[in-house]
């Protein structure tokens, strides 16, 4: 049984039936993809929540372990420029092409481009060893990490390093190092707080490049739907998991309620282990009882959290020259922005934002003639206040900002706009504090000192997903469902 169908929840669905098991995934919502739903309206599809495809090798992997290939479910199409930076004077394109950033580097800072080469050599040591190796230990033991090849290599992967620290030591130039710094945002996390290791995030950026699946984020959800089922997985829709039966030290059934015509129907599945791949911290504290609880609520409260974002999904009525599939607006203070989510969490005065326009790329997300536009900004966990006044005052305010900068107006063209913030995330995911990452990847919460894969509690529960290993991410979810099931076969297979 598995609860919950996101990336981790159907990586773990595929590989438990790929093993033999009998799957059934109970899902809240009436379609697949937990964060990665789909929104279509007035003629507009836009994904809810993630909007990078990086990492192409670790969705290929993910497919070819069963016998497909990305390519038998989307079309994929690198993107070039990758994205648009917009600093306070000027804006910057980054290419796709290696020896084009090179160029970009130096010019911006003489000296820069053999810094980048040797900057991205230590990356790909790090994407090698982190992505191909690290990210597939379950964080059960120290021992996973106690072969002489990786006590070698510790001091390569710069764990005890961060990484701002890290990039600072190749470049001086404040545009560069923020251009660089920009991805260990994904991670959830201050670059001074995250370790070094996480340049490999760099490689992802630079070497692999950023790509478009046509028709979106959620064909890959359509993809790992398709590869469930024909392995036999069970996928029940509108079931909203309400408690779980416990008989000694496992739990025995899961009891969720559906909600049709008729009104509401408990559901009782029994279960010979059930993996989380809904909120772990909501599993915890409320389908648990107490004293079955692998953690306690101050434990939950010292974590650091991944940001929650406020999204605003908008369609405008006319297409808009010259604007790129993303777009960062880094035009205010970077730093006291990240001191707003993490030092001392507070609705930023003047945030960050970040802007994706599928419609650029792919014809089929928006009416002929007009743009399909996701704004995003990063906001701290937990906060209060998210009131619907709140978040039109930050649209306006993001909205003149975009404006000034691409040139022209949108706000008269508007003709779809939908909100979407922490209460949402509450709501709709059962999130931890209403985030939307997952747990920032520091280092006291790395691997082993992550929520522990396993039940302390329960010998036949098992989690899965961003608050627990390798991380926050979709290709950290898909490896973290991979993960998951090796561990419950090892214990039940």
């Amino acid at each position: 049984m598995i609860i919950g169908s996101g990336f981790a929840g159907l990586s773990a669905a595929s590989f438990m039936a790929k093993a033999g098991w009998d799957v059934t995934v109970l899902e809240k919502h009436t379609s697949a993809g937990g964060r990665a739903r789909q929104l279509k309206e007035a003629g507009f599809t836009f994904d809810m929540g993630p909007s990078w495809y990086w990492m192409p090798d670790v969705f290929e992997r993910f497919f070819n372990c069963f016998g497909r290939k990305v390519s038998d479910f989307y079309a994929l199409e690198r993107l070039d420029p990758s994205y648009r930076v917009y600093w306070t004077d000027e804006q910057m394109d980054i290419p796709a092409d290696y020896n084009s950033l090179r160029n970009l580097f130096e010019k911006t800072c003489p000296g820069s481009a053999a810094q980048l080469d040797k900057f991205m050599e230590e990356a790909a040591f790090k994407y090698d060893v982190g992505i191909n190796r690290l990210v597939h230990k379950p964080g059960q033991s120290l021992t996973e990490f106690a072969d002489w090849d990786f006590v070698k290599g510790i001091f390569k992967l710069d764990v005890f390093t961060s990484i701002r620290k890290h990039i600072r030591r190749h470049f001086k130039d404040p545009k560069l190092q923020q251009l660089l710094e920009f991805p260990v945002l994904f991670l959830g996390a201050l670059p001074q707080d995250t370790p070094a290791l996480y340049s490999l995030m760099n490689y992802a950026d630079i070497k692999l490049g950023t790509w478009y699946p046509q028709g979106g984020m959620h064909r890959i959800v359509e993809g790992m739907v398709a590869v469930a089922k024909d392995l036999g997985v069970k996928l029940i829709f509108n079931q909203d998991v309400q408690s779980v039966k416990i008989s000694g030290k496992k739990i025995s059934a899961v009891e969720a309620t559906s909600i049709g015509a008729q009104g509401a129907t408990n559901n009782i599945y029994e279960a010979d282990v059930v993996i989380g791949g809904a909120d772990y911290h909501f599993i915890e504290t409320e389908l648990l009882p107490v004293k079955f609880r692998s953690y306690s609520a101050n434990y939950w409260d010292k974590r650091v959290l991944a940001p929650s974002s406020l999204l605003f999904y908008v369609g405008i009525d006319k297409k808009i020259p010259g604007l790129q599939h993303h777009s960062l607006f880094f035009d205010v203070d970077f730093e006291k922005h990240g001191a707003e989510i993490y030092t001392d969490p507070a609705w930023p005065v003047n945030p960050l934002f970040y802007v994706s326009a599928t419609s650029v790329t792919d014809q089929s997300v928006a009416p002929i003639g007009c743009e399909n536009l996701f704004f995003l900004v990063p906001v701290a966990a937990g906060l209060t206040g998210d009131t619907e006044e709140l978040r039109e005052r930050y649209f306006l305010q993001i909205v003149d900002r975009f404006e000034k900068r691409i040139g022209q107006s949108i706000r008269d063209n508007i003709v779809y706009k939908r909100s979407y913030a922490i209460s949402d995330f509450k709501k709709d995911y059962n999130s931890f504090k209403g985030n939307a990452y997952g747990l920032a990847n520091t280092l006291l919460q790395t691997a082993v000192l992550k929520p522990s894969i396993r039940s302390k509690k329960l010998t036949n529960l098992f989690y899965t997903g961003q608050l627990t290993v390798p991380g926050p991410g979709v290709p950290p979810s898909l490896v973290s469902g991979e993960v998951v099931a090796k561990e419950v076969n090892r214990y039940f297979g």
